[in-house]
């Protein structure tokens, strides 16, 4: 799969009107309504550019900035900003609305890992990205060096949960909220 796809191509935002029955216990947006928008922007951006069926692998971190209110519309825009072998990171930005002043507020930001598969449900090549911006380019950068940092923390992690030892490190509960009962 030699043909290359420019980041426009597959561009895609999604607006959807914020109703109550979106809303938590505190009368704000649930941030599971946000993740499952979300993730459908996600699939629709990855799938474009892929050509075909697209499935989330890893979410990384999503902040949420603002609370978002019922009756807002909000925004959530996407866009292939890196392409491996198989996979694809679609970094999305999400805005909302307050449709009597117009103030527009950017809410949330976060990236989705997807993998293409075909029809077996096998990894699929998917086309080169070309990077048609010096943007595009920074974002494309990002994602390398934010998967060398994603890489790194796992081994990090790893090798922190081999090597633990309560007893040697009792001492970081200091001023934690916890209380030892065994």
């Amino acid at each position: 799969m030699n043909t290359s796809r420019p980041v426009k191509y597959s561009q895609t935002t999604i607006t959807e009107l914020m109703i109550p029955s979106y809303a938590n216990f505190g009368g704000k947006i649930h941030g599971g309504i946000l993740l499952s928008l979300m993730d459908k922007v996600a699939y629709a951006c990855a799938s474009k550019h892929a050509g075909g069926y697209c499935v989330t692998v890893s979410v990384e971190t999503v902040d949420f900035r603002e609370p978002i209110e019922v009756g807002e519309l909000v925004s959530l825009k996407a866009s292939v900003n890196y392409v491996g072998r198989t996979s694809l990171i679609v970094g999305i930005r999400v805005e909302s609305e307050n449709v009597v002043t117009g103030h527009v507020r950017h809410t949330n930001t976060s990236y989705f890992t997807m993998v293409a598969k075909d029809a077996s449900n096998q990894p699929k090549e998917v086309p080169p990205l070309r990077l048609e911006t010096k943007e595009e380019v920074r974002r494309f950068l990002e994602c390398i060096k934010r998967k060398e940092l994603k890489n790194h923390y796992k081994e990090e992690l790893s090798l922190q949960k081999l090597n633990l030892e309560i007893e040697g490190n009792i001492d970081l509960l200091g001023g934690e909220r916890c209380e030892i009962d065994f």
